[in-house]
């Protein structure tokens, strides 16, 4: 699309006797040409009416194309879901794979929401695992180009119905941004498959796609602005902070990762990922990949209080073999919320020290020099050690415990590692910096820790108070 102007000028018919398009219509945008040649003559007085008729009521001419903006814009009108579609296609490239998994579930519900009133609840089975799996998911074509799986494969006959279905009954994307349809569809972002109200970030996360795709239909024309951000409609309030009720403290934790270890054969050449998780509060796609040369373990002579140091510069996000480029089960990244080069060095306590040093005494590291391994062989999963960490959980906590969310997953370790920084007296900039989050969301999530911490710096301020009087 080019220049948007009013300077519009639109000439009489021209007649051109022999010649199979005789009739011709002529108009100058911006000082650039512009002309459509028909049969008939009542064709090219029609033509000449509707460019007349856009010029009176004040529209604009697209410079590019001679049109009048309302007349390009209605040739570029199309479904929400084709819309979504190309979004997701064009955003496929440059995103990693949980990312591109992220915006494949968000744009599901918002498509699911944004269909024709008469057809509201009885969407045909199995569309959401079509629109998920097979519209916003791509594929290589035969040209190298990304395009969606369902035009590189033949979906299953329940996938294409699916498929057929939401094609003829997606709203149109002029129609999905009325004031009545964002509301429908914010309101289906807040909610869970089972009803429940949906997590503070999860939601976050599907607005921060549905904005993004309407600032793209902004950029193709097919919008004139984006409205969702005066849309009034406010988050719902959701509480992200970690409930510390069920984060294990530090003996309780040491505990448990003891208890890994005795899970022979296949816990024991965990117990350092989950020492990792703790000591340093790695994430676990951190620990996953961790190399012996990220690891600045102190020499043996320096003796057993030693700290070392853990330089991370990548992780290995798990999103699925669908989602990745190479079609592994997980993607090759950088730190999260980091430039691709960026690292980010913790120092870790003498007992990570330990459980790093015997473990590699033991077990070695995998050819590229991972440190941690399946049992098997091959790049840790979720799988594995979710399961390790729920026999774990069995052993060494009380039967009353085990039944309850207390430490039910490995991430707890983090959240116990990150809290008791704090609750040591680590100033918050530096908890933050080693966690690897902002100060923003440390303070969100460690809340409670934070709180408790300042009882003792208002002591500290007393105190210095009390030396001034005296």
């Amino acid at each position: 699309m080019g220049v948007l102007t009013f300077d519009v000028r639109i000439y009489k018919l021209q007649a051109w006797p022999g010649r199979r398009r005789p009739f011709r219509v002529r108009w100058r945008v911006g000082g650039a040409d512009h002309s459509e040649s028909y049969q008939f003559e009542a064709q090219a007085d029609g033509r000449r009416a509707e460019l007349m008729g856009a010029l009176r009521l004040g529209g604009q001419f697209d410079t590019a194309t001679g049109l009048p903006v309302a007349e390009l814009r209605a040739r570029n009108r199309v479904t929400w879901f084709e819309h979504a579609s190309e979004y997701a296609r064009v955003k496929w490239p440059r995103i990693s794979a949980k990312h591109r998994a992220g915006t494949a579930d968000a744009l599901t519900t918002l498509t699911m929401a944004l269909t024709t009133p008469s057809t509201r609840g009885r969407t045909p089975p199995g569309l959401r695992a079509a629109l998920f799996s097979w519209a916003f998911r791509m594929n290589r074509s035969g040209d190298g180009a990304w395009v969606p799986r369902m035009e590189t494969e033949e979906p299953p006959a329940k996938v294409a119905a699916a498929l057929e279905w939401i094609t003829h009954h997606s709203l149109p994307l002029a129609d999905a941004v009325s004031l009545e349809n964002l509301r429908k569809a914010l309101g289906a972002i807040s909610q869970k498959l089972d009803g429940g109200n949906a997590a503070e970030n999860t939601i976050r996360r599907k607005r921060m796609t549905f904005n993004n795709a309407l600032v793209y239909a902004v950029a193709c024309d097919r919008l004139t602005a984006n409205p969702l951000p005066k849309t009034d409609w406010q988050l719902p309030l959701t509480d992200i902070e970690a409930d510390f009720r069920y984060v294990p403290g530090p003996r309780l934790a040491q505990n448990l990762i003891a208890a890994v270890g005795e899970q022979r054969p296949r816990g024991a050449h965990l117990e350092a990922f989950f020492g990792c998780l703790y000591y340093a509060g790695m994430r676990p796609a951190e620990a996953a990949a961790l190399t012996e040369s990220d690891c600045l373990l102190p020499d043996p002579q320096a003796g057993p209080q030693a700290w070392g140091e853990l330089v991370l510069a990548r992780s290995h996000p798990e999103a699925g073999s669908g989602w990745t480029d190479d079609g592994r089960p997980h993607d090759t990244r950088g730190l999260k919320r980091r430039a691709r080069n960026a690292t980010r060095s913790i120092p870790i306590p003498p007992d990570l020290v330990h459980l790093l040093r015997t473990h590699l005494e033991r077990y070695g590291t995998a050819p590229d020099g991972r440190i941690f391994r399946a049992v098997r062989g091959g790049r840790v999963t979720s799988t594995e050690y979710s399961s390790i960490w729920s026999a774990a959980r069995r052993h060494a906590l009380p039967p009353r415990d085990a039944q309850t969310p207390f430490a039910k997953v490995p991430y707890c370790l983090r959240h116990a590692g990150v809290s008791l920084w704090i609750t040591a007296g680590i100033p918050p900039a530096e908890a933050a910096r080693r966690a690897g989050h902002s100060l923003t969301v440390l303070y969100r999530i460690y809340a409670k820790p934070l709180r408790g911490h300042q009882h003792d710096a208002n002591q500290l301020i007393t105190a210095a108070l009390q030396g001034i009087q005296d």
